[in-house]
């Protein structure tokens, strides 16, 4: 910078007789007419002198999210942006678009869907097993592998568990292993806030595949920068499935599934592909999608009756037991999810299996007296 400098011109000076030879006398500046109705004011500062500029009161800190659940009172979509200046006639930060492609290849994806229902009836049997079969690696690959293990680690996976798991997040095609835990940790942490990348307070659309079809809010990605997540990057597993994702995405969601039938017992490439690969992918996004949105609205709270997670008998039968989610966000450690371990809960019943082969080891439990304190402490009543 440089520095500035008042510079004043010189003019003729007239001297009187007997005067002394000096620089001129100073005028004081005129001073303006003070506006009618108005204050004076004030003239030009003199030189040597600088008015002090009064400081004007910072302005209100702004509550952070709540402590512990994060539970905040809800407010609207517009009423948000509009508060944070990120919509039209707002100067702030940057709006939160629609992804218009997302929004085009999802809508593809189940007018798809729907076209292979019509499929279904001149399908062999065999592929619809097969397609059955690749649904639940599909499920496990999100609910023992991305969920219960790397997301909470609520039990601990040896090496070969681990690919398969891998393998298994790969099929299923709902982001790679590490963005699926690191956001499921901030669904936790801040749950039912901005924070939370499907917040179930903006709606059953918006938790269900909404929020899918926008960019994530900044307190998401903000939030989502603090989190320890070293315990992901240490993975070696997931490191490789994060590096090769759409490589393993190709070959496990869409590849495999369409080879199989085609090449080992005859199926046309047509029904292989819209049957094992894009109805069994479309079906296996909703039903974890409803994991987000149904599990949060319908259902009771016999755990914590203050937070927004249910109880959900029908989702727990399409997510292979992830439907318990009132018990699973009180007591997220717990490897079962559920305080019902044997109650129709496939996931517990392969963590056992791979258990009882000595390729898991580990598994967190909330004890008994535990469960019955917090029931009667904070839960509705229901059983």
């Amino acid at each position: 910078m440089f520095p500035i400098h008042l510079i004043q011109k010189e003019g003729p000076t007239l001297l009187r007789e007997g005067a002394a030879e000096g620089p001129p006398p100073r005028r004081p500046a005129p001073r303006r007419p003070a506006a009618p109705g108005g204050p004076r004011r004030p003239g030009p500062a003199r030189c040597g002198r600088r008015r002090r500029r009064r400081r004007r009161p910072p302005l209100p800190a702004m509550p952070g999210p709540a402590a512990d659940r994060g539970q905040v009172p809800f407010r609207g979509a517009k009423e948000e942006i509009g508060a944070r200046g990120e919509g039209p006639g707002h100067g702030g930060g940057p709006r939160r678009g629609v992804v218009w492609r997302n929004v085009a290849l999802m809508s593809l994806l189940h007018l798809a869907a729907l076209y292979s229902l019509a499929l279904i009836p001149a399908a062999q049997p065999l592929t619809l097993l097969w397609a059955y079969f690749c649904f639940l690696l599909t499920a496990l690959g999100i609910t023992a592998g991305a969920h219960r293990l790397w997301s909470h680690r609520s039990y601990k996976a040896k090496l070969p568990l681990r690919i398969f798991l891998a393998a298994a997040n790969s099929m299923a095609f709902q982001n790679d292993i590490f963005e699926w835990a690191r956001d499921h940790r901030v669904h936790h942490k801040y749950s039912e806030t901005d924070a939370d990348p499907h917040n179930a307070r903006r709606g059953f659309f918006f938790s269900h595949i909404g929020w899918l079809f926008v960019r994530k809010h900044r307190d998401v990605i903000e939030k989502g920068r603090k989190l320890d997540v070293t315990d992901l990057l240490a993975d070696p597993v997931v490191r490789f499935q994060r590096k090769y994702y759409k490589i393993t995405v190709v070959l496990m969601c869409f590849v495999i599934p369409t080879l199989v039938p085609w090449c080992v017992w005859g199926e046309s490439l047509w029904n292989s592909y819209f049957l094992a690969s894009i109805l069994r992918y479309t079906i296996s996004l909703n039903i974890t999608w409803l994991v987000n949105s149904a599990a949060h609205m319908y259902g009771n709270r016999p755990y914590d009756k203050h937070i927004s997670p249910r109880q959900n008998p029908l989702v727990t039968l399409g997510a292979i037991g992830e439907g318990f989610h009132n018990y699973h966000h009180t007591f997220p450690f717990d490897y079962s999810a559920s305080e019902f371990g044997l109650n129709f809960n496939p996931t517990t019943w392969f963590i056992d299996l791979m258990c009882w082969l000595g390729l898991a080891t580990d598994r967190k439990r909330a004890t008994k007296p535990m469960i019955e304190a917090r029931k009667a402490r904070t839960g509705d009543g229901s059983t």
